[in-house]
């Protein structure tokens, strides 16, 4: 099964994340099939959020599954989720 996720990248009490296609197999860090995103929690920066929001609907019409925080980011760029 394929989903969508967040894949933790940054320094140490500085997360930021990409948002990921991965096997549900793999490690939350590791391998991906793609990377459609990235979200940095703490608003460092004025583009905190950034979706391809074609490839994101691409893998959902695939059969991906966003997990419940990828669902939100998804739906907060416009991304039509089920």
């Amino acid at each position: 099964m394929v989903k969508i996720r967040l894949s933790r990248f940054g320094s140490k009490h500085n997360p930021h994340y990409r948002i990921v296609v991965a096997d549900v197999r793999r490690p939350r860090d590791g391998g991906y099939i793609e990377s459609i995103g990235y979200y940095d929690p703490r608003k460092t920066t004025e583009n905190f959020l950034k979706v391809d929001a074609d490839r994101a609907a691409y893998w959902l019409s695939q059969g991906a599954q966003p997990t419940m925080t990828a669902r939100r980011l998804l739906k907060a760029q416009g991304v039509q989720v089920k």
